[in-house]
């Protein structure tokens, strides 16, 4: 699609295309689409885009493997950026280079240079900065920029989508369930979406023995957990495990617990999303720097967009470019030069001219009406 310049569509008219289209009613196989769909890219096929939502998937499996493991390691991820870090930062004192626990509130940037300010009064001031924060939060206005940024960057931290991907997980005396089976899906009769995919760490080569189960929720079932009590939704969750389980005696969990992140002020969500219709001059907008303040991260990789592999390539690349330009050179990304500032598009138009609005085209009103 995208080698024949094809008009994007929303990936439930590409599934449709190709042969799948369930009934609304036919609860399984919307169970079943939710797991294959709904379950990578925190949001529903209506909001995603085909091309790019296949592609970014493409990319990922064909270029890095088939595979797709989940990391249990209880160190976290947390560990990668610290293996990381202690090859540059001190490691028996806290370098003075790294600030924790600092809430930026405002950045400035020129052409001179970028000063970013803390909420507690105090500021940084560089040649260059790149901005990593979540798409979420620049959607939400945490942090103020003077000057405001410009309109089309506006418009492109708008356009582009922050789902939400809710694991909520629950302990228990004892495993109910089969610990040689990894996943359980869950047809609700009534609601997409809702509790689908259980999962269970005690299967040999997670976490044996340790009883521990999961269901994840996404984009509106995930907001509307976030709004609720655990309680609520402990009461949920069980009531489905009864429902799932009818010949078992279900306990209360020992413990119960779920993220927040759509509530979390420096998440507002999990990952981005490509929506439908956003072309992939619209997403250069969003990693398009401003001045000499850059932007980086998940969100603003064209090819791994939602992926941490994302984040990491889009990171490495604005800071090898600055460290170029600071050298008074180019930077060599994906064996091409790149030189100075990133491109952007003041005016972004649309694909059909106004004189293409005619009867011909089932358009009788005047364009002069409108």
């Amino acid at each position: 699609m995208l080698l024949d310049n094809i008009q994007d569509n929303n990936a439930r008219t590409g599934f449709a295309m190709a042969g799948w289209n369930p009934r609304r009613n036919d609860m399984k196989a919307q169970a079943v689409e939710w797991w294959n769909w709904d379950c990578e890219c925190a949001a529903s096929p209506e909001a995603s885009s085909f091309i790019f939502g296949v592609a970014a998937e493409n990319l990922t499996f064909n270029q890095f493997g088939e595979a797709n493991h989940m990391v249990v390691d209880p160190r976290g991820y947390s560990t990668i950026i610290e293996r990381e870090a202690s090859t540059f930062l001190h490691k028996e004192v806290q370098d003075r280079r790294l600030w924790l626990n600092a809430q930026v509130t405002d950045i400035a940037y020129s052409q001179k240079g970028v000063k970013i300010t803390n909420s507690d009064g105090s500021c940084v001031s560089a040649a260059y900065a790149i901005c990593t924060f979540s798409l979420g939060v620049l959607q939400n206005d945490v942090v103020q920029f003077h000057p405001a940024l410009p309109k089309w960057k506006q418009m492109a931290i708008q356009k582009f989508s922050m789902g939400t991907y809710t694991k909520i997980f629950m302990q228990f005396d004892e495993a109910f369930w089969p610990t040689d089976t990894q996943f359980f899906l869950y047809a609700s009769p009534t609601t997409r979406g809702y509790y689908p995919i259980f999962q269970s760490l005690s299967k040999d080569g997670f976490m044996p023995g340790s009883n521990i189960l999961f269901v994840t929720v996404v984009e509106e079932q995930a907001y509307r957990v976030e709004r609720q009590s655990n309680e609520q939704t402990k009461e949920e969750v069980l009531a489905v495990l009864r429902e799932m389980f009818p010949e078992k005696q279900i306990p209360e969990p020992t413990a119960f617990v779920y993220p927040r992140w759509n509530s979390e002020p420096w998440a507002h969500g999990s990952y981005s999303n490509w929506p439908v219709g956003t072309t992939l001059e619209m997403h250069q907008n969003l990693r398009a720097n401003v001045d000499r303040l850059w932007f980086a991260g998940e969100a603003t990789s064209a090819s791994y967009f939602g992926f941490l592999h994302g984040a990491w390539f889009e990171g490495r690349e604005a800071g090898e470019q600055i460290a170029a330009m600071l050298q008074g050179k180019c930077s060599n990304t994906h064996d091409e030069a790149t030189c100075g500032d990133r491109t952007h598009y003041d005016v972004l138009h649309g694909t059909t001219p106004i004189d293409a609005y005619t009867v011909i085209n089932g358009w009788p009103v005047n364009s002069t009406d409108l």
